[in-house]
This record gives C-alpha cells, sequence and structure tokens, in this order.
C-alpha cells in the first residue's frame, strides 16, 4: 500500500524485500500529532484522508464482504459478555445495513494522532496502514479512541468535540460516519474482553457519540 500511495501523505518506501518481511522507510521525525492541539491535529487528519483515499485496489480486503462476517461474529457473542447487549445488537445490525456502502476507495484504516509523524519534506506523514477498500467514513474510530487521557475528564464532550471537529471538515454525512463508529467500537470491545480498562473505554464511547 505504501507504494501506491507513493509517498503521497504517507511514509515513502524505498525498498522492500518480501522474503525478509523487511521494509526500508524514509526517515521521519518522532514528533507525532500527540504535540499538536485537538483541532489542529484533526485539521492535519481529514488533509491526510483527502491524500490517501485513493481508487479501491482489487488487492485488498473490501469492507463489504467484511461486514456480514462481523455482523455473524457479534451475533454470536454470548448474552453474559460483559459487553452491553444493545451495542452488540445495534452494530451487528449496522453491519448488515453498511454492506450496501459503496467501498470504492482505499483507506489507511487506522489513521490516528500516533500514526502520523513529522516529516522533512513536508509537515506530516501516516505510517502502519491497516488497509482496507471502503468508504471514507470508516476511518473516523480511531481517532476518537486515541488520546484517551486528553478527554477523559468530560468523555460525552470531548468525544462530540472530536466527531463533529472531523466530520465537518471532511463533509462526512453523520448518521454514516456513526454508524461506522459504533461497528468499529463494538467490535474493539469485543477484541477487549479480557481488558476492563479498555472495555470500559469502548463502552463509554459508544454512549457519547449517541447522547
Amino acid at each position: 500500500m505504501l507504494r501506491r500511495w507513493g509517498g503521497t501523505g504517507a511514509v515513502r518506501l524505498l525498498r522492500a524485500d518480501p522474503h525478509r518481511r523487511a521494509l526500508l522507510l524514509e526517515r521521519l521525525r518522532p514528533e507525532s500529532l500527540e504535540t499538536l492541539d485537538e483541532r489542529a491535529a484533526c485539521a492535519v487528519v481529514v488533509d491526510l484522508y483527502r491524500l490517501l483515499h485513493v481508487p479501491a485496489m482489487p488487492q485488498l480486503p473490501s469492507v463489504a464482504t467484511l461486514l456480514p462476517q462481523w455482523a455473524e461474529a457479534l451475533g454470536e457473542l454470548p448474552r453474559g459478555a460483559p459487553v452491553p447487549h444493545r451495542l452488540v445488537e445495534q452494530a451487528a445490525a449496522l453491519c448488515r445495513e453498511l454492506a450496501g456502502e459503496p467501498a470504492d476507495q482505499v483507506l489507511h484504516g487506522n489513521l490516528h494522532y500516533g500514526n502520523v509523524l513529522a516529516a522533512a519534506r513536508t509537515p506530516w506523514l501516516a505510517i502502519s496502514p491497516d488497509p482496507v477498500n471502503g468508504t471514507p467514513a470508516y476511518e473516523l474510530a480511531p481517532m476518537l479512541w486515541s488520546r484517551w487521557d486528553d478527554i477523559a475528564g468530560d468523555v460525552r464532550g470531548g468525544v462530540q468535540r472530536r466527531f463533529y471537529t472531523l466530520i465537518d471538515a471532511a463533509g462526512f454525512y453523520e448518521d454514516l460516519a456513526r454508524a461506522w463508529v459504533l461497528v468499529r467500537v463494538a467490535r474493539a470491545a469485543v477484541a477487549a474482553l479480557d481488558d476492563p480498562v479498555a472495555l470500559t473505554k469502548y463502552v463509554a464511547l459508544s454512549k457519547a457519540v449517541q447522547n
């Protein structure tokens, strides 16, 4: 995927050795978007959305084909699991609804404050993609659950501030963006069943984005 971006919005791939699973990347600076205030960081991320969202690539997984699998996995979660059953049911239903959304763009998949580093040739570049083909609003969730300590004192206000800052600047439809956030947060909560601190964060986020 780094080769496809060619250094536009993302770290430049200089050389790859598939047999050793090794990559040689351009040198970046250690400063990440965590050093910026929230509004400025969100503006950078929205600019990166526009650079990184290129036409879909057939070799990448598509969220359109993954969503039915996610709905099934959520439906199989025991009712006694420590994730609120309402969130699980809601996310499973949204998976089925969102399966009809176009998956016509490449998405970074894991774009958040810590995955954008300062560079010499341009101010900021994305690293560590988890690329999929999908629709741009899929990208939002990692920005909401990162830098959690910054909003821990006012989760509802902090989540909503980030959510609306991002969707307004990116031009995303609010209901569609919220649906994707809930799906991704529910899956993250299920993956965190053995981590009470992370699980509490995801449940709090799911409530905040809907209030």
